[in-house]
């Protein structure tokens, strides 16, 4: 039994490491505690518990982790800390180890934080809670929440089968599983209710969609199209071998899903897709953007690349280099191979130094602002239905073409959560957007 009267008047602060979904996730538990009488701390106030949401892609992202840890504790003394996410489901004992920690939650113990809260009273030594082991990690923990953003993210899935060399997600998150496609859609259509016009759907693979429940991620598409009120859905990540000529064509035709995908490469060549066991090689992967680009030719197609892998030579380097130049995709994401404990990739020769990971990512990142702005280019002077946000105060306000390009204005409180037709005028000053030249209607 949990004695809510403990939480009364208490505030807390959250930091989020990783991936959308984790974004999500821990929007939900702010949620859940909000709802326990625990209000989200504002700036410069002291918080009584600190809950850090933590990711273990690489090796960079579980020194963020302990970055917060320290950093929460100073500026938050005596609050109560809670480790939860990947890192704590993989290394649950260093985190105990770390000072001032009080639980270490794993991935299946978000869904119930409330209990693992306790009284609140701090103790000496290690934590109270630790992961689950990774056979465990079986629940589908729902997750739909906004948190401080005018869309919102809907989890439609969790957890991989696909057990690539480098990575330990399946290890952290587990096998495949989802929910039945009607609680996802009373979940959107709960969001629509509570005035929200634009869905991110998140996973871990949610292509693989349908496996617990014999559905399929095209069906789960079709219906959330149907839901009113939700004017946009965005598909956050999907697996190009997922990315079914059915699913295109849809999003082709259909009322709300927008010309936005961002599909994980990898690699750019053949040699160490191998390497890393994933699904499809370089001539499949440019005929999906092919195909892609033919149905939807003015959609944003971002593309995630991992370098320095090992067995990545410099020769393969520049194959990969070059295979991406001649994409018509819309940004990347690069990312520096980090190794995993307990990967396959740790039995591959070949080790990539750490400064010439830097110069490929650099090369790669100077590529993918290229691609960006000769994508933002293409629609200086058109028209476009922009879906602002509330801004940050002191700054411009910010929002989305339905092609995921950035736009800003001047602040107009009138245009928050709401599409606007504007004329896109020139970039701003530092390139990252573009900027509106005519505002032509709104609602």
């Amino acid at each position: 039994m949990i004695d809510e009267t403990v939480f009364k008047d208490k505030k807390a602060v959250y930091y989020t490491l990783g991936c959308k979904l984790n974004f999500s996730e821990t929007a939900t538990i702010e949620r859940t505690l909000q709802e326990a009488g625990i209000r989200t701390a504002r700036r410069g106030e002291q918080a009584d518990i600190c809950i850090i949401n933590s990711c273990a892609v690489t090796q960079e992202a579980e020194k963020k982790c302990r970055q917060a840890i320290h950093k929460l504790i100073r500026q938050h003394p005596g609050a109560y800390v809670v480790v939860t996410g990947c890192y704590a489901q993989l290394s649950p004992q260093k985190l105990a180890a770390e000072i001032g920690v009080d639980v270490v939650l794993g991935i299946e113990r978000k869904g119930d934080i409330l209990k693992h809260l306790g009284t609140l009273q701090k103790h000496d030594g290690e934590g109270e809670w630790y992961a689950r082991p990774t056979k465990d990690v079986r629940n589908f923990v729902p997750s739909c929440s906004r948190g401080d953003r005018t869309r919102y993210f809907l989890k439609v899935q969790d957890g991989c089968d696909y057990f690539c060399t480098y990575c330990t997600i399946p290890f952290a998150r587990g096998r495949s599983r989802n929910p039945e496609i009607a609680s996802l859609v009373a979940q959107a259509k709960k969001a629509a209710e509570e005035g929200g016009k634009e869905i991110v759907i998140t996973g871990v693979n949610i292509g693989d969609f349908g496996k617990t429940t014999g559905e399929s991620f095209v069906s789960l598409v079709k219906a959330l199209d149907e839901v009113e009120g939700i004017e946009r859905y965005r598909i956050s990540s999907i697996e190009p071998n997922l990315i079914t000529d059915e699913i295109i064509d849809y999003m082709a035709v259909s009322r709300s899903f927008m010309p936005h995908l961002h599909i994980p490469l990898q690699a750019g060549s053949d040699e160490v897709l191998k390497l890393m066991h994933r699904r499809y090689d370089t001539g499949f992967f440019a005929q999906k953007i092919a195909t892609v680009r033919e149905k939807l030719p003015n959609a944003f197609i971002g593309v995630d690349v991992i370098v320095g892998t090992r067995g990545e030579t410099e020769e393969l380097f520049e194959k990969a280099y070059n295979f991406i130049k001649g994409l018509d995709i819309s940004q990347l994401h690069v990312f520096s191979y980090s190794e995993r404990p307990g990967t396959q990739a740790l039995k591959i020769e070949g080790v990539v130094s750490p400064a010439e990971k830097h110069r490929r990512s650099r090369l790669l990142i100077e590529l993918s602002e290229e691609k960006r702005r000769a994508f933002y280019e293409r629609f200086c002077g058109k028209e476009a239905v922009v879906l602002f946000e509330k801004p940050r105060a002191g700054m411009p306000m910010g929002g989305f073409t339905e092609n995921y390009i950035r736009v800003e204005m001047p602040y107009n409180k009138e245009f928050v959560n709401c599409e606007v037709r504007v004329r896109l005028g020139g970039f701003n000053e530092d390139a990252s957007a573009l900027l509106v030249d005519e505002v032509i209607s709104a609602g």
